[in-house]
């Protein structure tokens, strides 16, 4: 696969999804942690220290467990870009497969 200047991907397809998958679960486990120390570091009500603490403890997590980290990419491409969430592909191969009626329920719109 090669790119817009003509060189090499970093990462082939396989490589993307599975390093997306694994943001993903990483996300999951370590959510409540997360959520927990945002809200002790937001509360005002504590003292300085105590938030501070919790500031240290949420900067020590993953920098992948953090949700917006991830990436919507398509299943079949690894594309970033133009991902339908609902069916999880980019336009292009939803366009592809829509045109051949492998998509279930959709159908080409015509007026």
């Amino acid at each position: 696969m090669s790119t817009k200047n003509g060189g090499e991907n970093r990462f082939p397809l396989e490589a993307r999804n599975i390093r997306d998958h694994k943001c993903r679960l990483l996300a999951e486990k370590y959510e409540m942690k997360r959520i927990f120390h945002k809200a002790m570091s937001k509360d005002n009500s504590l003292p300085s220290e105590l938030r501070d603490e919790h500031r240290i403890q949420l900067s020590k997590l993953p920098r992948n467990s953090s949700f917006t980290r991830i990436v919507n990419r398509c299943v079949f491409t690894g594309r970033a870009r133009a991902v339908y969430n609902m069916f999880r592909m980019s336009r292009i191969v939803f366009r592809d497969l829509a045109d051949k009626g492998a998509l279930t329920g959709v159908k080409k719109s015509s007026w």
